[in-house]
């Protein structure tokens, strides 16, 4: 993960099919990545604590990820439609009326098409604190989970 200048500020690795491990670019861990399947993923700090949960309902064409923060916050991430590459963070669900602030979003490109390289750009309102914003971006790695698990064809 970096900024959009290209400055490292974390990276992601896949320990197994189940486990990942987001660290700053020093190493020192952010979060601890855990895969229930088939669509549920908990967030662990360095000592095990959970500080956030992922879940979907649907592990096939995923469109809402559900998250809760550390403080029991509880978040949406939700595709705009079946074809979108963004995704908007709501604390409701932004299909019903009226519609809710959007706190944030997640916009998916291909960077490689030929190794299937995603690049994710995440924007977040400033009201999210440092604990909900680690839940926002961990929940970007679920997504790539979810979009291309370990073992699939792609990278």
């Amino acid at each position: 993960m970096s900024t959009v200048e290209g400055t490292l500020l974390a990276h992601v690795t896949h320990t197994d099919d189940t486990h990942s491990l987001l660290a700053k670019a020093s190493g020192e861990c952010l979060v601890r990545i855990e895969w229930f399947r088939p669509a549920e993923f908990h967030f662990t700090d360095d000592t095990g604590r959970e500080v956030g949960t992922a879940g979907a309902e649907h592990f096939i064409k995923t469109w809402q990820l559900t998250l809760g923060t550390e403080q029991g916050r509880r978040l949406l991430l939700t595709r705009r439609g079946h074809l979108s590459t963004e995704w908007q963070l709501t604390e409701t669900d932004p299909h019903r009326s009226p519609a809710p602030e959007v706190l944030g979003r997640v916009t998916a490109s291909t960077h490689d098409a030929w190794i299937g390289l995603q690049q994710y750009v995440v924007e977040t309102a400033p009201g999210l604190d440092v604990s909900e914003r680690r839940t926002v971006i961990a929940s970007v790695v679920c997504l790539h989970l979810l979009r291309r698990p370990p073992g699939s064809s792609s990278a």
